[in-house]
């Protein structure tokens, strides 16, 4: 039950994670709203929390499948970290200095192209969105690792080796 709970979150992650910013972020730009960045923020706001939630379970639920002796897990579960980690760095680390740049804009009442803060925006921007994209390429990968069907198990070497031969007599 807990390796269908795992696929599924997994899937549902990086499904979010595709779809919004491979899709649903350009068709929103597809208008030239001035509204535009600020519903992209929204979206990538709930696409954050929704990241965290997932890595974080993800990670419990593959701790305990290692420590059961799942090693197919083991991978999966740096692949999860990696994600995460972009997910702090992309949205929590850069995200707040994007929008002090976006309310600066909205406060001066002018265009945000002719301000100039439009540069710095331009690369925080661009870091942020490479680092989506690599979060969104290990997504990919996670997806594809995911283990099969019937994980194997290893059963450990000495002592505990011995308990799980004899309850399997039993």
């Amino acid at each position: 039950m807990e390796h269908r709970l795992f696929r599924l979150i997994s899937m549902l992650w990086v499904g979010s994670l595709l779809s919004l910013g491979f899709i649903a972020a350009p068709v929103i730009f597809l208008n030239n709203t001035t509204d535009a960045g600020t519903v992209a923020a929204q979206l990538f706001r709930i696409e954050a929390i929704i990241g965290v939630i997932s890595a974080l379970a993800l990670i419990l639920i593959g701790n305990r499948f290692v420590k059961s002796g799942i090693v197919d897990y083991k991978r999966v579960r740096w692949i999860v970290a990696v994600m995460l980690v972009c997910v702090l760095i992309g949205y929590f680390g850069l995200q707040p200095f994007m929008n002090s740049l976006r309310v600066a804009a909205q406060e001066a009442g002018t265009d945000f192209a002719s301000l100039p803060y439009a540069q710095q925006f331009g690369i925080l921007h661009g870091v942020s969105s490479a680092i989506y994209v690599i979060e969104s390429l290990f997504g990919i990968v996670l997806v594809w690792r995911l283990p099969g069907a019937a994980p194997t198990k290893i059963v450990p070497k000495g002592k505990s080796a011995r308990m799980a031969a004899k309850r399997a007599r039993s």
